[in-house]
């Protein structure tokens, strides 16, 4: 096992006006599980692919260990690495493709045969040695892609975005599994996804990225109660956070008709007239009075509930969602009010988005 250090790390890429990775400074501690999310072309694949030796590295430096890796070919690096379409072997059977990496590297047969009858054993693969990828769900050739990884003890697991293709209950089962992998194994992994459901329920810390920059790292609980700005405050949560430009007025911002107390130490990091207020859904609570809103939809899950509507900010409707009673939610139409915890909320600058206080 061993750490991982980007110092600095940059790639560009031809024709592109920014650096798909830019200048990230980042330390993934022995043993530990950091997940890399963002949205759709924030770098993070890139990231991943740079410490794995498949991209270059045109600036700064990536270490495993106390080794500098950014020259070294992947075979050097001694990582393995999970794709998202699983890059399994179609002619080979489940043992041969788990046990292929040993075999090239001369391996004894019987250890080769120890070592993949251990790993099947510990993901549920022992009744399907003897098949083929195409007799396989989807989730058994995930399994497989795993398993052909940990059998090898590498230092350090990476892991883009493995559970993509698989159904909605497949990824919860998948994803459960790999966190219990990771802390029986103790493995270093670094693990890509932009599903943030992913990256809050896996990861030891997460690593939020936006345009090839690094916005915040911190465990998930941190970064979701305090997102170092809008960006990471929007991501981060489903739904999203409630983001509205408010007035600052005499002891808070105001809401439509409604005045959120905001504490004075808060609101002495900006001497500007607006912020940007952002509360949780979760952190809306229905009353007599407070933020009005009328409900345009209703998402009942169930056990949970949603309410999605608008309300009036500087005379314009704004979008608005707030978790409401799942036994008796609101009806399309209703007009009601929210009042909200000011322990709860968010604000931020409206010229740099950072986080206020």
């Amino acid at each position: 096992m061993a750490s991982v250090s980007f110092q600095k790390a940059t790639r560009n890429f031809a024709g592109q006006q920014r650096p798909a990775v830019d200048e990230l400074s980042l330390d993934v501690e022995d043993g530990e599980f950091l997940v890399l999310v963002g949205p759709s072309g924030c770098g993070k694949s890139t990231s991943l692919r740079m410490l794995a030796g498949l991209e270059e590295v045109d600036a700064g430096r990536i270490l495993i260990g106390d080794t500098d890796v950014t020259d070294l070919p992947p075979k050097s690096r001694d990582i393995a690495m999970v794709f998202q379409n699983y890059a399994l072997y179609p002619h080979m059977t489940v043992a041969e493709n788990m046990g292929f990496a040993l075999k090239i590297a001369g391996t004894p047969k019987s250890e080769i045969t120890r070592r993949v009858g251990e790993v099947a054993e510990m993901l549920g693969l022992t009744d399907y040695l003897a098949r083929k990828p195409k007799a396989l769900s989807g989730g058994q050739r995930q399994r497989v892609a795993m398993g052909r990884s940990i059998v090898r003890s590498p230092r350090v697991f990476l892991m883009d975005e493995p559970l993509s293709n698989l159904d909605a209950k497949l990824r919860l089962q998948t994803r459960a599994q790999i966190a219990g992998l990771q802390r029986r194994l103790g493995t270093t992994t670094v693990y890509v996804t932009h599903d943030q459901v992913e990256a809050m329920t896996l990861g030891d810390r997460v690593a939020v990225m936006r345009d090839g920059v690094l916005q915040q790292v911190d465990t998930p609980r941190s970064t979701y109660d305090h997102p170092v700005n809008v960006f990471v405050a929007g991501f981060l949560g489903s739904p999203s956070m409630n983001l509205f430009e408010v007035p600052v007025v005499d002891g808070g911002v105001q809401v439509g008709q409604s005045v959120i107390p905001v504490p004075r130490a808060v609101l002495a990091d900006t001497q500007a007239s607006r912020v940007t207020l952002g509360i949780r859904p979760e952190d809306m609570e229905q009353a007599s009075e407070g933020i009005a809103m009328r409900v345009d939809v209703v998402e009942e899950l169930g056990s949970d509930a949603f309410a999605y509507g608008t309300t009036e900010i500087d005379g314009t409707a704004q979008h608005v969602v707030a978790r409401v009673n799942w036994r008796t939610p609101p009806a399309i139409g209703d007009d009601i009010h929210f009042a909200v915890d000011p322990e709860r909320v968010h604000l931020f600058s409206i010229d740099t988005g950072r986080r206020l206080g």
